[in-house]
Parts: C-alpha cells; sequence; structure tokens
C-alpha cells in the first residue's frame, strides 16, 4: 500500500477535489428525491443543474491540476479515469430529471422511493471508498466497501425488473411503457455508474498495495 508520506502536501488537492465531486453525486441524488415529492407541484431542474456544473467545475479543475502538477500521489490516468467516471453519476441523474419533466403525469403513481434510497447509499459508499483512498488504508476495507457497491447493484436491477415486469404486464398504454422503460434504464445507468467508481477506486489501490 502507498504510504501515508506520499499523500501529504500539495497533492492532498486531487483527494480534495475526487471527494468534492463524489458528494456532488451524493447530491443529484438527493435532488431526485426532492424532485419526486409533490409530483403535482411546478418543477424545476435548478438542483439537477447545479449539481453537475458543480462537478463539471470540479472535472475542470483536476484537469488543470493534472497539466500542472509534476508530482501526484496516484498515476495521473487514474486520477483522470476516476475524475470521469465521477462526472457521469450527476450527469445521468439530471436526464432523469430531464425525462420526468417532459411527462410527469406517467410516472405520479410508480414509486421510486426505495431506488433513492438505494441510490443515495450507492454514491455514499463511493465517498466513503475515495475517503479510505486517502488514508491508504489496507485493501480488504476498500474491497469491502466496492463488493457492498456490487451488492447494490444488484438490488438495484432486480428492482428494475419487477418495474419492469409490470410495465409489461399489458395494463398501460404505448406512450406510458415507452416512457417509464427510458426512465427505468437511466435509473439503473445510476447504479452502473456507481459500480464504475467504485471498480475504479479498487483497480487504484491494487495497484498500490
Amino acid at each position: 500500500m502507498f504510504s501515508l508520506q506520499r499523500l501529504l502536501g500539495k497533492e492532498d488537492k486531487f483527494f480534495d477535489l475526487l471527494e468534492a465531486s463524489a458528494r456532488e453525486s451524493r447530491t443529484s441524488v438527493k435532488a431526485l428525491e426532492h424532485f419526486m415529492k409533490n409530483p403535482d407541484e411546478l418543477k424545476s431542474l435548478d438542483e439537477f443543474i447545479i449539481a453537475r456544473r458543480n462537478e463539471k467545475k470540479i472535472n475542470d479543475q483536476i484537469s488543470e491540476a493534472l497539466c500542472t502538477t509534476f508530482v501526484t500521489a496516484l498515476e495521473r490516468e487514474d486520477i483522470e479515469a476516476l475524475s470521469v467516471a465521477l462526472y457521469k453519476i450527476p450527469k445521468t441523474m439530471e436526464k432523469i430529471g430531464e425525462r420526468i419533466l417532459l411527462a410527469p403525469h406517467l410516472i405520479r403513481d410508480v414509486d421510486l422511493s426505495r431506488h433513492v434510497s438505494m441510490m443515495e447509499k450507492a454514491t455514499e459508499t463511493v465517498v466513503t471508498m475515495i475517503q479510505e483512498l486517502r488514508r491508504g488504508v489496507h485493501l480488504e476495507r476498500v474491497k469491502a466497501q466496492n463488493d457492498k457497491l456490487q451488492v447494490l447493484e444488484g438490488e438495484g436491477d432486480k428492482l428494475i425488473l419487477d418495474l419492469l415486469k409490470d410495465l409489461y404486464s399489458g395494463q398501460h398504454d404505448a406512450i406510458k411503457v415507452v416512457f417509464l422503460k427510458d426512465v427505468f434504464e437511466l435509473l439503473e445507468k445510476v447504479f452502473d455508474r456507481c459500480r464504475d467508481a467504485g471498480n475504479v477506486i479498487n483497480h487504484i489501490v491494487l495497484k498500490n498495495s
């Protein structure tokens, strides 16, 4: 495992930025939770847009820092890969908000609370993994968190399959089926994005252990 000494000094800024990026992913999930409440109220994408713009700003800061910093605690390609993986989470969350805003009446009777709760756990796990990466902990602890992400992804897939089973029951009109299928697939992608970020972190730790 890389030593704590290598994580000290100016290289800390990469861990600060990566953790901030992961927190914006969690914020975007909160935005969906707020978005789904009170379906009859006028909605806007402001919370999603702010989270995604903040994420983009952090991503740009990481890219700039990689160009101006000669020595980094982690390999440059690993920092960049993790930054890109994290950016995709709020970007996907914003797409979900965009779809719902197109036809909110089509999702009014669909309960996504369990999905949102699990996405909160997934993004929180990603934050924890980056914090562990900063500390230079043993592989076993990061692997345990990554395994947790894999379980959450699997449970998320099962929830999506349950929704799709009802969707294809023949009880819904074609427009609703097409609309909800698109939303459900984006929900599934959020879990995939979190898993991808976790896999990058796990890969970084494996390389440096």
